[in-house]
């Protein structure tokens, strides 16, 4: 992304106030985007207060990621959601920080092992590779 942003605390829930923090929008922003991604649904309690999960907070993030930094418009971005995560942009070294910096990310190799990407000595493009044949794995079962 192209400003930096707070890594996301290990909290259950977030007021609108905290994720427009988290996130660099502002909390009218969260409400619009509401209406118009289908996959942002708070939690909502008394008097219509919203409380965001973790995932939803990943997720504010990423439409943020195609609509500030891609360039894509609220269809485009509503479209390539649907399409389902791009694992390359989201996990590769140095793209967009859409989990928090001291997590490292980890995926199963083929031959039941982990290995941690984060520090682990892999390019790029080893890392794309690797997560598109995950994704295959995946998609067979």
């Amino acid at each position: 992304m192209s400003t930096s942003l707070p890594s996301i605390p290990a909290k259950r829930y977030f007021t609108i106030g905290e994720v427009a923090e988290l996130c660099g929008v502002k909390p009218h922003v969260l409400r619009y985007w509401e209406q118009e991604f289908t996959q942002l649904r708070p939690m909502k309690r008394r008097g219509n207060r919203r409380y965001y999960q973790h995932h939803e907070v990943l997720m504010i993030r990423r439409i943020r990621d195609l609509l500030y930094d891609q360039g894509f418009t609220i269809s485009g971005a509503r479209n390539r959601l649907q399409d389902g995560p791009a694992i390359e942009e989201d996990f590769a070294v140095g793209g967009s920080e859409l989990a928090p910096p001291e997590v490292a990310v980890t995926a199963p190799l083929l031959h039941g092992a982990a290995v941690s990407m984060a520090g682990a000595g892999l390019d790029a493009e080893s890392i794309r590779k690797e997560l598109r044949e995950i994704r295959e794995l995946l998609s067979e079962g």
